[in-house]
């Protein structure tokens, strides 16, 4: 046998597909999906890793959100109580001391200093009056209880504080209730 018939017989023999290398193709072929399937099955667990993960972050960051404005507003129930009593003490001192008898004008001068303090410890804390007295109405930070109708005012502005509104930081903790002055049409301030 020369060269040539030699590579035929070769290449016809490499050729012949046994059964066996059947099975082989057939298995790798077998092996080809498996590995495909799982592949696929590892992108859809990688992907549901990652949306629990963003969702996971997202629930801290809310729960530290929620956190921070909790700190942030802490004690905000007891200041509002407290407000009623710095309103109590507000009404004593303002009472006419004209004909009070030495001791009673003991007792006022102690409301004052007790009113004083308490006033700048909640000024310390970061609650503040609102100033509204004068000045244009804000829905919201006042609330108009009265209206007035008075040449010597523009319109919508409080002549009165009937009792005053208070923030806490940058929320209002209770609004003023004010008397607000309301120019009927045809009317002018002038």
């Amino acid at each position: 046998m020369d060269k040539e018939e030699k590579n035929s017989e070769t290449l016809k023999e490499e050729k012949q597909v046994t059964p066996v290398d059947k099975k082989k193709k057939k298995e790798h072929h077998k092996n080809n999906e498996e590995i495909k399937r799982l592949e696929e099955e590892l992108a859809k667990q990688n992907e549901k890793i990652l949306r629990l993960s963003a969702e996971m972050q997202n629930m801290r960051r809310r729960a530290e959100e929620e956190r921070t404005k909790l700190l942030k507003y802490d004690g905000e129930a007891v200041i509002v109580s407290m407000l009623t009593i710095l309103d109590n003490f507000e009404h004593a001192i303002n009472m006419d001391d004209t004909n009070l008898t030495d001791e009673v004008s003991k007792f006022l001068s102690g409301f004052k200093m007790i009113y004083a303090n308490m006033s700048e410890a909640l000024k310390s804390i970061g609650v503040s009056e609102i100033e509204c007295l004068h000045e244009p109405f804000d829905e919201t930070k006042m609330n108009a209880v009265l209206v007035e109708h008075s040449k010597d005012f523009d319109n919508n502005i409080v002549i009165d504080v009937l009792q005053k509104g208070y923030m806490y930081k940058d929320k209002v903790l209770r609004p003023a209730m004010v008397k607000v002055n309301q120019i009927v049409e045809g009317e002018s301030n002038e």
